[in-house]
């Protein structure tokens, strides 16, 4: 087992190398060695045709957006995450710099995030494309749901596998309660306010009916600005279909194809023939954006750009917000959270 030492916390070092000894593995050694200061983005070959040229030759970005779409760093376990929006950034402008970069291929696999941050991207997405002309083809993966189909709107074509997990347009406040509970045990809140609505959303006194109306006036405002990108960019949808497409469900990718909420069903080798087409070139290779010194032994590495080792977790039981120190437990968001159901 090598341990390769970039940058570090104090302390981290040595929780390392208790680790490393800790697990009772021979053969252990430790690699300090110098690493590239310039932490910019890296590209490797994860995909090509058969005689493209290594030099010159059309290429086609892989962008990877995981996990919570949110405009801050992510925790880390020894050290603080990437911010995805900025990440997101950065690798946009990477492709669009590039001239050999023809085409990207943006493969989402997330919940959603912020209301806010899920927009930044869209709107960096559409960004893109006015000002480098270069088509941009979504590539759906175990889940793009809410603010990931937001998202997935900018794209010129989105393609989903006919297992994703994709819908959920509309938007969630999650909000707690504990007054019921505190005044069990004798405690009361008494909030000093310097107007009859700055405590809307408070934790810790009962919502009054004028408090809910007006967080569910925000709620319908973003749910009205979602269902409008989702109209505007998937006009196949049908008018007896749009009601219960955009009623917060989710569905399969192959269910979302035959509504209207994506183009087809395929994997990375469609998408990747697809921008290809899109951008008129017949052979190009297909290279992942990442960090210096990760490892990317194919397009599937698990390392993509502004993910964390410790992300929060995502699957079919449970998107714990409330535990998460950047996001908190309040907030609006286009997040398919099956925890709130």
């Amino acid at each position: 087992m090598e341990l390769w030492v970039r940058t570090f916390k104090p302390g981290v070092l040595v929780l390392c190398m208790m680790c490393a000894a800790l697990s009772g593995c021979s053969g252990v050694r430790f690699v300090i060695d110098a690493v590239p200061a310039e932490d910019s983005l890296a590209e490797t070959e994860v995909l090509a045709d058969d005689g493209v040229s290594s030099w010159g030759g059309a290429k086609i970005a892989l962008i990877d957006v995981r996990g919570l779409i949110m405009d801050g760093r992510r925790p880390g376990l020894l050290a603080d995450g990437e911010n995805p929006v900025a990440a997101f950034v950065e690798s946009l402008q990477k492709a669009g710099d590039d001239s050999n970069v023809k085409a990207v291929v943006l493969r989402i696999n997330s919940p959603g995030g912020t209301v806010t941050a899920s927009d930044v991207m869209y709107r960096e997405v559409n960004y893109f494309k006015a000002r480098t002309g270069k088509p941009v083809v979504v590539l759906m993966g175990d889940i793009a749901a809410s603010g990931g189909y937001y998202l997935a709107c900018a794209g010129d074509e989105v393609i989903a596998h006919p297992t994703t997990i994709t819908g959920s347009i509309g938007v969630i406040i999650q909000t707690i309660n504990f007054s019921e509970g505190m005044r069990r045990i004798g405690i009361t809140a008494d909030s000093i306010t310097s107007g009859p609505n700055k405590a809307v959303g408070s934790p810790l006194e009962p919502m009054p009916a004028e408090h809910r109306e007006l967080l569910q006036g925000l709620v319908n405002e973003f749910y009205g600005n979602f269902r409008g990108i989702v109209t505007t960019a998937r006009p196949g949808i049908s008018e007896s279909d749009i009601g219960w497409v955009t009623d917060g469900r989710v569905v399969t990718g192959q269910r979302a194809v035959e509504v209207g909420l994506v183009d087809s069903t395929g994997d990375l080798h469609d998408a990747f023939a697809a921008a290809k087409a899109r951008a008129g070139v017949k052979s190009a290779r297909l290279m992942k954006y990442h960090r210096p010194l990760e490892y990317v032994g194919s397009a599937y590495a698990t390392s993509p750009v502004g993910a964390t080792s410790s992300s929060a977790e995502i699957n079919l039981l449970q998107v714990n917000l409330g535990a998460h120190p950047t996001l908190g437990s309040t907030g609006f968001y286009y997040l398919w959270d099956p925890a709130a159901w």
